[in-house]
């Protein structure tokens, strides 16, 4: 074989590679459009009505991922099986993304922390990385890391809101959330920058129950608790 024809061999295979990346960043695109639309969709919680919509902004929340269900099964279709972390990067991000969010709606349904194997079902892939198309545990840390930022938002807009007790369960959830963190080795810098963060959030967050009991707010809202229960 002549050189040119070595490199007309290579540029096959260079082309080859270029058009599974742009099919895999379609579908990426459609992917982020559909989390974007859910992010829309939670962020209204925030707000001051927020609050009592929340089963029903879930509820809508759900059904927004069985399109990225669909999207996904699309996404698996369009590189070969064994070569996942080949094409990785192209939708880590969103991935991660949609992790919290899947996280987030949990959390606001139930107040506990969804698991991966969990998540991998809302999302319509795997848990296992021998499954092939899978949740990788350090995507889903990082996940879980931006719902820890989104509660410490949540803690602060409760109070705003009137509710008392939403912060000093936050604060019980993100404490057990940072504990169970410390376990881990983390070897990973991005996400050992990003778990750094979290002492930020738990601060954020002992600063708003702290204010409440400073105001007396605390007593009230320990007893709304019980009534709750």
């Amino acid at each position: 074989m002549s050189v040119s024809d070595m490199f007309i061999a290579l540029q096959g295979v260079l082309t080859a590679d270029q058009d599974i990346r742009e099919e895999i960043r379609k579908v990426v695109q459609a992917l982020e459009q559909t989390a974007r639309e859910i992010l829309t969709l939670l962020q209204g919680v925030h707000q001051g009505a927020g609050f009592q919509h929340i089963p029903k902004k879930c509820q809508k929340a759900r059904e927004h991922f069985g399109t990225v269900r669909t999207q996904m099964e699309s996404l698996k279709t369009k590189f070969p099986a064994d070569q996942y972390y080949r094409f990785h990067e192209h939708w880590r991000f969103v991935l991660q993304r949609l992790v919290f969010l899947a996280a987030f709606v949990v959390y606001l349904e139930s107040e506990t922390l969804v698991t991966r194997e969990a998540v991998a079902e809302i999302l319509g892939i795997k848990a296992d990385r021998e499954q092939g198309f899978h949740l990788d545990i350090e995507d889903y840390l990082s996940g879980v890391l931006t719902l820890a930022s989104e509660l410490a938002r949540l803690a602060v807009n409760s109070v705003t809101a009137g509710d008392y007790s939403r912060p000093l369960r936050i604060s019980t959830f993100i404490n057990e959330l940072d504990s169970g963190f410390r376990l881990l080795n983390l070897k990973n810098d991005s996400l050992r920058k990003r778990y750094d963060g979290l002492k930020y959030d738990v601060k954020k967050i002992e600063e708003v129950v702290y204010d409440l009991s400073i105001r007396g707010l605390n007593k009230e809202a320990t007893v709304g608790v019980g009534e709750e229960k």
